[in-house]
């Protein structure tokens, strides 16, 4: 277990997965755990702005994280309290000047995000004037970051249906937070962030998600230089990282990965020789990976 790891999944915890009964594919009774989710109302001060469905864990970082990546809380913003009512199902940020997105709510944007993530306001606002560092990646952390991150206990191998990101420190992760959709757990590692006043530029950001244009646009407004997947790439996702400067890698699985942005950043230091590879019946049927495997067997 990495001795960075400050925030990490809670398997155990009996709010976040129920216990049901069913039959299998034979017929036989069966008890399985499954993901809870329920609503999460958000207030501005006095205005709702949002109801989110999530696992229930971390409501405070997910209200913070969500407003920073929607632009409606700057990165300097005082906050002067998170309030959170488990009964009601409400989350309410308090600012010390009111505040009014009535136009920004009016403009929505149905994002790529799993359950249907809505972004408010101009998606690209501010995009443009972050400057990323130029940290390196070297791939021998890449390789011990991955099986870290393999290795730990999570929400999904208790019961599935969810996403996990990770904040990382060369091959550590500092925060791993898992949620029904995977802009639920991008926003509660955001709100942390801000809570902790965790500095973004020596970070990799890791998620279990496809790498799309919502993804790199809060990747890069929280910061963040370097954003990794086992996932794949959406075209406009890869537009914006190189637009950027982001660096982006995809399809990270054994010892494969793709980076189709800011390789520049990319330190070969590892030894492939001694990088295990990933068990085949991991990978999709026709993928590239399985692909590729077949070819080098071949």
């Amino acid at each position: 277990m990495s001795d960075l790891l400050r925030v990490k999944p809670d398997p155990s915890d009996p709010r976040l997965t129920r216990r049901v009964t069913g039959v299998d594919h034979t017929g036989a009774p069966i008890e399985t755990s499954v993901t809870v989710e329920r609503p999460l109302t958000l207030f501005l001060n006095g205005q709702e702005i949002v109801t989110m469905m999530t696992i229930g864990d971390r409501p405070e970082d997910l209200a913070l994280g969500y407003l920073l990546n929607q632009g409606m809380l700057k990165q300097d913003a005082v906050v002067t309290g998170v309030d959170y009512d488990d009964d009601l199902g409400v989350v309410i940020v308090r600012t010390p000047e009111r505040t009014d997105f009535e136009e920004k709510l009016r403009k929505k944007t149905l994002t790529s995000g799993c359950a249907q993530g809505t972004a408010f306001g101009d998606l690209m606002e501010g995009f443009a004037q972050v400057r990323l560092p130029k940290t390196e990646l070297r791939t021998s952390w890449l390789y011990r970051l991955l099986h870290r991150i393999n290795t730990l206990p999570t929400l999904y191998l208790e019961a599935g249906a969810i996403h996990g990101c990770a904040l990382c420190l060369r091959d550590q992760p500092v925060v791993y937070m898992e949620d029904v959709g995977r802009h639920n757990a991008v926003d509660k590692i955001a709100g942390w962030m801000f809570r902790e006043r965790e500095s973004p530029g020596d970070k990799i950001f890791y998620t279990t998600g496809r790498l799309t244009s919502e993804m790199v646009i809060k990747t890069v407004r929280m910061g963040i230089p370097i954003l990794v997947s086992r996932s794949g790439f959406t075209a406009w996702g890869v537009e914006l990282a190189k637009e950027a400067g982001l660096t982006l890698i995809g399809r990270c699985k054994g010892k494969r990965f793709v980076a189709l942005s800011g390789e520049e950043r990319i330190v070969f230091d590892a030894d492939l020789n001694y990088v295990e590879e990933e068990a085949a019946k991991h990978w999709r049927k026709n993928s590239a990976e399985a692909m590729a495997a077949t070819d080098d067997a071949g």
